[in-house]
């Protein structure tokens, strides 16, 4: 079917160029729109809807249009609407795969041994159920995390496997073998719940289409037209439940790009978009090339970049913008530097009128961020973290915060509330209410009180062992910061609290990002004379927080910046190990490669009009200085379409200079710390195991009857009580009834009528 491009051409067709009038007219048989970045995607997959309904093609309701967030499914509704008016709100079936999925599942319940009133379990609600079952499996949980199984579990129902489906070898990632049997008691469990979690309103479904015929050709013969945006990002359920669905009639019309797929770490498979025309023979491929955000030298560089990757189906992207300015290629000295730097370019476009708003910086890894915002903060800079907390607000950062805060700070009870069970130490509700009834009591600080009430009976002799040798460290932390490094005490707190033990035993995709966090927050603090200095500092750039409505610098991950764009973008730590990032290349090998490189080509495509490439030679990597090489994606930048240029190049060169001035290039880094050149190296970093943020250690513990007479022993004495006298009869309120026989300040020696001779403190007893 076509239509002139003139006057009387529907609403929905106006503006459009000839390839997306190509993808929104074609409407029988599968179509695949391979749409580049900035092409107008969306335009084109919302006209194509609009075009169904205006020609009477199909009922709103005859429609299955699926999208990936919530966001882009209100665009898309609300596009259609300004196009044709009310249809759309006849449309049940336009949203995305969750939301559909449980749509279908609602009605089909009983198939899947539920009822059609069945919850949706929350994250929360998922880890509670499978600690209960790996508790059940007398499992330690602190060696096999509920976390880790949970992320099994979602990636087994992401490639749309049922328990009995898991073969031996995926079900030895977990406990040995014992992953499967688990898996199908989490799904038993669910179903007594009258409950499924998020995966599951996709598998139900693909196993009920697969099993029931009936249901299968119900929804084969309802959907006469099915659309699919962000194709390259589906998984394999998506994928199964897409293909079952569009069997039939085969009015599938899926629009994506294989270059912008870089999903893959969240169950994203590009060879679902890769092998649509062998799914579906005599596809029709689209490609949208001319893209509208981006100039010339801008995409020629993008395209330069991904040009070297193998597994794609390939396309050219042009522009008739002007050529505006080449790529800019930035070589500078280390990470510091990278953000002074970039802190004067946006300084010196807002004086020439630019908006703030229009700018911003993309990171490979969250840990980079750090730089930024300690750099802005210092200069008075806006700014504003997308996809993400700020750096010192993440949860990890702020338990290691509150670890360093308890250490500099006796009398910090938030702190201490925040560290005392974290990790796990089996410490109950009851043993800390027992600290909190002795600080009000006495007025004391949790530390101090908590170290008070180790020498009583109060606690459980578990409760009090946790707890002794969780005061027992703080004392030795406390010691050990009158002769260590700040950074040092820092890592060794980390380690020997069990911190980082807690995010290296971690499975999650999240676990690697959190340890880098760590690290960069320890590699933070060498900037800073002292530990207080470097949490006064904290404390001002959580004070910082701009006024909601002025504009701001953006700061986020290139994963995060995908689907955006901005007038200029700063693409920072473009160097090897980083970007190519080494873990990504060391797990999957080319074909992490590949998707980094996409990421690449994503990063580039962010920009309308500057795009600034950053390479340091030097990082600090784990708390250690390293030299870096540019990134392999830079080498691949075609020359024609990039200008270099470098802090440590020109005549009397920089990088000269620095190298001339020390014969360690590294030297430095215990500047204005007031410590010699060669302390870092004491750093305790793992060379066989890079991927950890600190090599956990073995330290002997001193015992914790002793701590309070050492670096505990502060000046918040309590006075004892007055009304207190050798033979008194108390009760205490688990104990009971008994004389006292001996007093000692505020602590009691009680003879107790059933519990036998104890020592308590004083706030806990009643004359009775």
């Amino acid at each position: 079917m076509s239509l002139p491009a003139d006057s009387q051409d529907p609403p929905y067709l106006k503006g459009l160029n000839a390839p997306q009038r190509e993808a929104v007219l074609t409407t029988e048989g599968p179509v695949l729109v391979l749409a580049g970045a900035g092409t107008g995607k969306t335009a084109a997959l919302t006209a194509r809807l609009a075009h169904l309904l205006w020609t009477r093609k199909a009922y709103p309701s005859e429609i299955l249009s699926v999208t990936f967030t919530n966001r882009a499914a209100r665009e898309m509704r609300e596009r259609v609407h300004r196009l044709v008016g009310d249809a759309v709100e006849g449309m049940p079936w336009l949203g995305t795969f969750h939301a559909i999925g449980a749509k279908m599942l609602r009605r089909h319940a009983e198939l899947a041994g539920l009822q059609s009133n069945f919850t949706i379990l929350d994250t929360d609600d998922q880890l509670r159920l499978l600690k209960q079952l790996i508790q059940a499996a007398d499992l330690d949980e602190k060696r096999w995390p509920a976390r880790q199984l949970a992320g099994l579990i979602d990636s087994w129902k992401n490639r749309g496997l049922t328990p009995e489906m898991i073969d031996a070898g995926d079900s030895e990632q977990y406990a040995n073998g014992k992953g499967r049997g688990l898996y199908a008691a989490y799904q038993e469990r669910l179903r007594t719940l009258n409950a499924c979690d998020f995966g599951d309103l996709l598998l139900h479904m693909l196993t009920i289409l697969r099993g029931h015929r009936d249901v299968l050709e119900l929804y084969q013969q309802r959907f006469r037209y099915i659309m699919v945006d962000e194709y390259q990002d589906t998984n394999s359920v998506q994928y199964l439940w897409l293909r079952l669905l569009a069997q039939e009639r085969k009015n599938l019309c899926c629009v994506g790009d294989d270059d912008q797929s870089i999903y893959s770490w969240r169950g994203a498979q590009v060879e679902n978009i890769l092998k649509f025309e062998k799914d579906f023979p005599g596809a029709k491929v689209i490609r949208l090339e001319q893209n509208y955000r981006s100039t010339p030298h801008i995409l020629a560089a993008a395209s330069g970049v991904i040009a070297n990757n193998a597994g794609r189906l390939g396309k050219t992207l042009w522009t008739e913008h002007a050529d505006g300015e080449k790529v800019k290629v930035l070589g500078i000295w280390d990470g510091p530097e990278e953000a002074r730097r970039v802190g004067e370019e946006i300084e010196g476009q807002q004086r020439g009128g630019k908006s703030l708003d229009d700018m911003a910086i993309l990171v490979r890894a969250q840990h980079q961020t750090r730089e930024f915002e300690d750099r802005f903060i210092a200069i008075g800079m806006p700014y504003r973290i997308v996809g993400g907390f700020r750096f010192y607000e993440r949860a990890e950062i702020r338990d290691a915060l509150a670890y360093l805060r308890v250490v500099a700070q006796p009398a910090d009870d938030l702190a201490f509330e925040r560290i005392v069970n974290t990790p796990k130490r089996g410490l109950g509700d009851k043993a800390l209410a027992k600290v909190h009834q002795l600080a009000r009591a006495q007025g004391l600080p949790l530390t101090v009180a908590a170290a008070r009430i180790l020498d009583t009976d109060e606690l459980t002799p578990q409760a009090r062992r946790s707890l002794g040798n969780l005061i027992g460290d703080i004392a030795r932390w406390r010691a050990q910061g009158d002769t260590l490094p700040h950074p040092e005490l820092a890592r060794i707190i980390l380690d020997e609290s069990g911190y980082t033990a807690l995010w290296q035993a971690d499975r999650t995709a999240e676990a690697a990002g959190r340890l880098e966090n760590l690290s960069e927050l320890v590699r933070a603090m060498e900037e800073y004379e002292s530990l207080t200095a470097f949490l006064e500092h904290v404390s001002l750039v959580m004070d910082n927080e701009a006024q909601a409505d002025e504009p701001k610098v953006t700061i986020m991950t290139i994963h995060a910046a995908k689907g955006l764009e901005f007038d200029t973008v700063f693409l920072a730590g473009w160097e090897e190990g980083l970007f190519p990032s080494q873990r990504a290349l060391d797990e999957g090998g080319l074909a992490s490669l590949e998707e980094e490189r996409r990421l690449a080509y994503v990063a580039i495509t962010r920009a309308r009009r500057q795009a600034t490439i950053l390479h340091a030679a030097n990082r600090r990597i784990y708390g250690q200085w390293t030299s870096s090489i540019p990134s392999r994606f830079i080498a691949e930048l075609p020359e024609a379409h990039i200008a270099s240029e470098s802090t440590m190049t020109g005549g009397a060169s920089l990088w000269q200079a620095n190298w001339s001035e020390r014969s360690d290039p590294f030297a430095d880094v215990g500047r204005g710390t007031g410590r010699g050149p060669g302390w870092q190296r004491a750093a305790g970093v793992d060379a066989k195991n890079p991927g950890g943020a600190f090599t956990p250690r073995t330290f002997s513990r001193e015992p914790a009857r002793v701590v309070e007479s050492g670096a505990l022993a502060v000046s918040f004495g309590a006075k004892p009580r007055g009304d207190l006298a050798l033979g008194m009869r108390v009760f205490h309120q688990k104990f009971g009834y008994g004389a006292i026989v001996e007093i000692e300040g505020n602590k009691l020696e009680i003879d107790f009528e059933t519990a036998g001779r104890k020592r308590v403190m004083d706030s806990f007893v009643t004359v009775g």
